[in-house]
């Protein structure tokens, strides 16, 4: 047997009928009816149907049958039109190579009709990554930032990559992973906020990051992760942060449109995406808490929108036809102190809404050095902390925005998954540091 694989189960043609083909994967099910045993087995693209008969080759037909499911196998054979089997054909075997006999019993089913523990699930990752409705979930994810990257390039952005180990906060607060860096005390990057607008002042005035977070919350939700991923944008030489949220609502539809062209993955989950238009709708602050006063909930100027709130303005504006939408012009002390200040009260700060989720959250930045100084202050931090990144503003900074996009988040709302987890391979939280 020269190759352990020449076709894929989902790539098999009409040329390669009653011709010798070689499969390969893991044993799905086995039916053995004494003279003819049915083996499924399952690849990357799909399944496909093995056929053995006890009479043609004894000793691969009790090899087959006697092997424990999700052993992996390499198979040889003759592929022959079948109405009855799976994708129109079978593969008669010739040669057998088992490359991995599994233990039993299995830790978690692949293909049972019980369904399994999330954390069960978790606990057992790389089988519950067979099963082809969790696999579905992460080529879509991966399409998906396939078009993050193809549409920010094509619109002049630069991929960079920034210190996930930084000497002092991201942002102020103390939600901070602490790590000890030789002789001195170091921490995990809660975003690339400082170093991409620090890269503002190179001449790199388009600049994004497939980053890695990492937030030191306590928290334990179905919506939340210590450890996530999102895309970071930053922009020069805009005039306000209207041309941020342009960028952004375009990219999100581009990502949606590549999401609802997955149509295998997508008829797997039983899903149907309806890709938005655009612009989006932009409401102020102060229009949010008006509409959710009138609707019984009074929130205090000033406060972040709880979750409540947020779950009930997506419902009023879904039932208005705006899935998505902005809320823009928020109070200038909920957001962070690099925010462009509009007056004493508001700032040029913005969030992304889907559905009452919160999925990107951005702003037009502060460019001028006092102003900023004067900001880092009034929040109660001190700016000796952010000398390094000060100084780029010093010697000609442009006016910039950007914003922070989460993946997780995204594919969760993408396709109404209950909880953030299932959307990342391998989930950080509270109380979860395995596999």
């Amino acid at each position: 047997m020269d190759q352990l694989r020449t076709h894929y189960s989902k790539e098999v043609t009409e040329e390669d009928m009653d011709k010798t083909i070689t499969v390969a994967g893991w044993v799905e099910d086995i039916r053995n009816l004494g003279g003819i045993a049915f083996i499924i087995l399952r690849d990357k693209k799909g399944t496909l149907q093995i056929t053995s008969l006890k009479k043609q080759h004894p000793e691969i037909f009790n090899t087959l049958v006697s092997l424990p499911r999700e052993s992996v196998v390499s198979v040889r054979g003759l592929c022959k039109k079948s109405e009855k089997a799976r994708n129109g054909y079978e593969v008669i075997p010739e040669e057998i190579k088992v490359l991995s006999t599994a233990e039993t019993p299995l830790p978690l089913g692949v293909v049972d009709k019980v369904e399994a523990e999330l954390d069960t699930r978790l606990d057992n990752r790389f089988i519950d990554l067979r099963k082809p409705e969790v696999q579905a979930i992460f080529k879509i994810r991966s399409a998906v930032l396939g078009t993050i990257h193809n549409h920010l390039r094509a619109n002049g952005f630069e991929e960079v990559h920034t210190p996930k180990i930084i000497g002092s906060s991201s942002e102020g607060g103390t939600d901070l992973f602490p790590i000890k860096y030789f002789e001195r005390d170091a921490f995990l990057a809660q975003s690339p906020q400082l170093y991409k607008q620090m890269l503002m002042a190179t001449g790199f005035d388009r600049v994004y990051e497939i980053a890695w977070y990492f937030r030191a919350e306590e928290h334990n939700t179905r919506r939340h992760l210590n450890e996530s991923t999102a895309v970071d944008v930053e922009m020069a030489f805009i005039r306000d942060e209207e041309d941020v949220m342009h960028i952004l609502e375009k990219l999100v539809q581009a990502m949606w449109k590549t999401a609802s062209e997955q149509k295998e993955e997508l008829e797997i989950l039983g899903k149907e995406i309806k890709v938005p238009e655009v612009p989006f709708k932009r409401i102020t602050y102060d229009d949010a808490l008006s509409i959710l006063e009138e609707n019984g909930n009074h929130i205090k100027w000033g406060e972040d929108l709880g979750r409540e709130d947020e779950k009930l303005l997506g419902d009023i504006m879904k039932d208005k036809g705006y899935e998505f939408y902005f809320i823009t012009k928020y109070p200038l002390d909920a957001k962070p102190f690099y925010t462009m200040p509009v007056g004493d009260k508001y700032s040029k700060g913005f969030d992304l809404e889907c559905k009452g989720v919160e999925l990107a959250s951005g702003s037009q930045r502060i460019h001028d050095v006092t102003l900023l100084i004067d900001r880092i202050k009034k929040c109660g931090l001190n700016p000796d902390d952010f000398s390094s990144y000060l100084k780029s503003f010093r010697y000609g900074m442009p006016p910039h925005g950007g914003f922070g996009f989460g993946i997780e988040r995204f594919i969760m709302e993408l396709l109404d998954i209950n909880n953030i987890r299932e959307c990342i391979l391998f989930p950080r939280d509270r109380t979860r540091l395995t596999p």
